[in-house]
């Protein structure tokens, strides 16, 4: 149901704030020398804040340590949504605990942009489903110890459990191509696209066969991404804006014990959708909104 809440919040702030941009456009219809002034962007910063839903291709994990070396197949993740709460959303003091997205960006241009983000995404491994497993697992003590070839095999929680819950953390940098699609002098809607690259530095929530729950920050691997999304500026500073990601992770050295000799590896591809809202600050002297006019 909060997924649901999330969607309908999103579409219904996306309706309002068009609607704005459509009645300023009638009501200062009559004012024909102010209508179409364009602000530049160019040397202005830009930040914002909001909050995303993750999709995650099916992705082989391989586990390896001292006793057991061994591959799970096409295992299937979801992300984690939040409750949809204030005090959760909302609060300074629980602000990451959702999943989150958070950028600082500058202008090149009017049309290019540099920024640098932290997605905050989570990846939950599906518990008790049915995959199929090769390798060995020896000398752990459980009943899993045994060599495996292409067979079934149940993900059970006294085998398995595998999450990047705190999270699944993508820092990047991302070069963004800005095109205004309809500009008035207190409203501006554009689209843009872009590519990025960034490490994953994941707190990957793990129990495997008899060793005690880890779960501690390592950098893991490396991921690549495109982006197109929609900006809707209203009084000149703020904004909002609603993005579609879609991208390459690859993690090759994932922790899953307090031994550093124990790890994963895996990779897949994902998308993301996410709904923002931030604040432009020119920094030209004409536009810097605590400068006198």
């Amino acid at each position: 149901m909060s997924n649901i809440l999330n969607i309908k919040i999103s579409f219904f702030g996306f309706i309002f704030f068009n609607a704005l941009l459509f009645n300023a456009q009638n009501s200062d219809s009559s004012h024909s020398d102010h209508t179409n002034i364009k602000r530049t962007k160019k040397n202005s910063l830009y930040t914002y804040w909001g909050w995303n839903r993750g999709f995650y291709s099916k992705s082989d994990i391989r586990f390896q340590g001292k006793t057991y070396d061994f591959t799970i197949y096409d295992v299937i993740a979801n992300d984690r949504q939040s409750e949809f709460k204030f005090k959760t959303y909302l609060s300074l003091k629980r602000l990451t605990i959702p999943q989150y997205n958070f950028r600082l960006g500058y202008y090149l241009s009017d049309k290019v942009s540099i920024s640098f983000g932290a997605d905050h995404m989570k990846y939950v491994m599906k518990s008790y489903q049915i995959v199929k497993i090769s390798g060995e697992i020896s000398q752990t003590g459980t009943v899993y110890d045994k060599t495996y070839e292409n067979e079934n095999i149940e993900l059970e929680t006294d085998f398995l459990m595998f999450e990047h819950t705190d999270g699944l953390n993508y820092e990047n940098l991302e070069l963004r191509y800005h095109n205004d699609f309809f500009v008035r002098n207190k409203f501006n809607f554009s689209f843009f696209e872009g590519f990025g690259l960034g490490a994953l530095i994941p707190r990957t929530n793990t129990t495997l066969l008899n060793n005690p729950r880890y779960d501690q920050f390592h950098l893991s691997g490396y991921g690549l991404n495109t982006v197109v999304g929609a900006n809707f500026e209203f009084y000149r500073y703020f904004f909002i804006q609603f993005e579609a990601k879609f991208g390459f992770f690859h993690m090759p050295d994932i922790r899953t014990t307090v031994d550093k000799s124990d790890k994963a590896s895996q990779h897949f591809f994902f998308s993301q959708f996410n709904g923002l809202f931030g604040f432009r600050f020119p920094l030209g002297k004409n536009e810097n909104p605590f400068n006198k006019k």
